[in-house]
C-alpha cells in the first residue's frame, strides 16, 4: 500500500472537516452553539461551484463562498443573540434551510464542469520521502495548515481572543467591563459561518470540480463531534480532522483491494452515533461539560437585564 498516497488522501478528506471544525470553535468560544454546519457547508459548496462555473476564477469562487457563509450564519446570530431563541432549534433550522436552498438552486449546475484548484508542489519539501506527501497539495490545504496556528494564537495569545473567551465563559462579567457581548457573538458566529462554508467550498472547488446535491454527506455533523473532542483547541482539531480522514481513506482502500469486510456504511454511521451521545451528555451533564472544557455560557442566551 502506498503510504504517501494514503497520507495525501487522509489530508484531503480531512481538510473540509478542519475548516468546519475551526469555524465552529470560533463560534462556540463566544458562547453560541451552531448546529447548522451541514447547511453552511452545502451553501458554501454551491456558492463556490456556481461562481467558479460562471467566472472561471477559483479564488473569487472561494471568497464568494466565505461571504455567503457569513451572511447565512448571520441568520443564526440574529435568532440566537437578538431573539434569544433555542440555539439547537435555530441551528437545525439552518441546516434544513441550507439543504433546501442548495438542493433547489443547485439543480441548474448538476453535471456541469467548473474550474478547480490544482495541486501545487512545494519545492524541496515535496521531495522528502513520506513527509513530502503533506506538500503535494492544493492551496486550500496549505491554507488549512496556516489557519490552525494563527487561530490558536488569536484565541490564546491576543487581547481579542481573550475577549472572545470571556464572552463565552462569563458574558455578564465581560459586559460589566465594557465589552459588547452581542457584537462579539455576532462577529464570531459570522466568522465561524464563513470558515464552515469554506469547508463546503473545498468539496466543490478542490476535492472535485462538480456539484452534487447533499455533497457534504454529513460532514457538518462530524465537525460538531470533532469540536467537542478537540476541547475547542485548533491543534487538536487538526489532529482529529486528519485522523478521521485517515480512517476513511484507509477503509476505502482496504475495501478496494478486498481486505476489509466491515461495511463502509457502518463506519460512516459511527461518527453520527458519537455525535448524538456527545450531544446528549453535553446537554444534560454539567460535569461532562466542565471536564471537556466547554465554554461555561455555551448555548445560554444572554440578556443585559439579567445581569447579577
Amino acid at each position: 500500500m502506498n503510504i504517501e498516497g494514503l497520507i495525501a488522501a487522509a489530508v484531503r478528506m480531512g481538510t473540509p472537516l478542519l475548516f468546519a471544525t475551526l469555524g465552529e470553535i470560533i463560534t462556540e468560544r463566544s458562547g453560541i452553539l451552531n448546529l447548522g454546519l451541514e447547511g453552511l457547508m452545502l451553501v458554501g459548496a454551491l456558492t463556490g461551484f456556481a461562481t467558479s462555473y460562471m467566472t472561471g476564477n477559483v479564488w473569487l469562487a472561494f471568497f464568494a463562498a466565505l461571504i455567503v457563509g457569513a451572511l447565512f450564519a448571520l441568520i443564526h446570530a440574529f435568532m440566537s443573540v437578538t431573539l434569544r431563541v433555542n440555539q439547537v432549534v435555530s441551528g437545525l433550522a439552518l441546516t434544513m434551510l441550507g439543504s433546501g436552498i442548495s438542493g433547489i438552486l443547485g439543480k441548474a449546475f448538476v453535471g456541469k464542469p467548473a474550474a478547480k484548484f490544482q495541486i501545487v508542489n512545494v519545492p524541496g519539501l515535496s521531495q522528502v520521502p513520506i513527509f513530502g506527501a503533506f506538500f503535494k497539495m492544493d492551496p486550500l490545504v496549505y491554507l488549512g495548515y496556516v489557519l490552525v496556528p494563527l487561530l490558536w494564537l488569536f484565541i490564546f495569545r491576543t487581547r481579542w481572543g481573550l475577549t472572545l473567551r470571556a464572552v463565552g465563559e462569563e458574558p455578564s462579567a465581560a459586559d460589566s467591563r465594557g465589552i459588547n457581548v452581542f457584537l462579539v457573538r455576532y462577529l464570531a458566529t459570522m466568522a465561524g459561518g464563513a470558515l464552515t462554508a469554506a469547508g463546503g467550498a473545498y468539496l466543490s472547488l478542490a476535492a472535485t470540480s462538480m456539484w452534487i446535491e447533499n455533497m457534504s454527506a454529513g460532514r457538518g455533523w462530524i465537525a460538531i463531534a470533532l469540536v467537542i473532542f478537540s476541547a475547542w483547541e485548533p491543534f487538536k482539531a487538526l489532529v482529529g480532522a486528519y485522523l478521521f480522514g485517515f480512517v476513511m481513506s484507509l477503509q476505502l482502500r482496504l475495501q478496494a483491494v478486498g481486505v476489509a469486510h466491515v461495511s463502509a456504511d457502518l463506519l460512516m454511521m459511527l461518527p453520527y452515533l458519537v455525535t448524538v451521545v456527545a450531544m446528549i451528555l453535553f446537554s444534560f451533564s454539567e460535569t461532562f461539560r466542565k471536564r471537556i472544557g466547554a465554554p461555561s455560557a455555551l448555548g445560554v442566551p444572554y440578556a443585559r437585564e439579567e445581569k447579577s
